[in-house]
């Protein structure tokens, strides 16, 4: 069997593809084009926004300090729900940490994950993250439970949600930031 040029650069393609999609070597390549692909998700329609009335919801923190959902009712929200495996979570975790350096002291942000504490912890440490994460101790809300992630929501003080997002998205957009401010001002 001769091998043509097209030939070798099939093959080439295709070793490629191969690491990209079915080796940890590929990871960084799916974060970055999930960066690219990310834009600043919109905001559910006034008349199509589910409201949150469960709030029965019990998290504890890496640091072992337990909370209730429910102390956060009248409060604005941004839950994300992620995962250090997943390249899309990674790739919005910047966009995240910028938002949260800027509204941390006045919106609830709440990033919960199933992975063990050590993973999580060695992650955000070695990222130079600050992001307040946390793990479910029971059933989460029905109408938060999302099928894949990320999926994220943004919740004003009175329970609609203003946004629910699934997939990787830039969070530290102009649009974001203005419905955070517009949010905060209904308080």
């Amino acid at each position: 069997m001769k091998l043509t040029k097209d030939k070798i650069i099939n093959l080439a393609v295709l070793i490629a593809a191969g690491i990209i999609l079915f080796t940890p070597l590929g990871f960084p390549v799916k974060v970055f084009v999930n960066k690219l692909i990310s834009f600043a998700p919109t905001e559910v329609s006034k008349d199509e926004q589910l409201k949150l009335t469960d709030y029965n919801w019990k998290i504890i923190s890496s640091d072992q300090q337990s909370l209730n959902f429910e102390q956060y009712k009248n409060s604005v929200i941004v839950i994300n729900f992620w995962a250090t495996w997943c390249p899309p979570c990674v790739a919005e975790m910047p966009s995240f940490q910028d938002l949260y350096d800027d509204y941390g002291t006045k919106v609830v942000f709440l990033f919960v994950t199933n992975e063990e504490v050590p993973v999580v912890d060695a992650f955000m440490k070695k990222k130079g993250y600050t992001l307040p994460v946390y793990y479910p101790q029971n059933t989460t809300p029905s109408i938060l439970k999302s099928s894949a992630i990320p999926a994220t929501f943004v919740i004003s003080n009175t329970g609609e949600i203003a946004i629910d997002k699934t997939g990787a998205a830039d969070w530290n957009s102009e649009s974001i930031r203005a419905l955070l401010d517009r949010l905060l001002e209904l308080k």
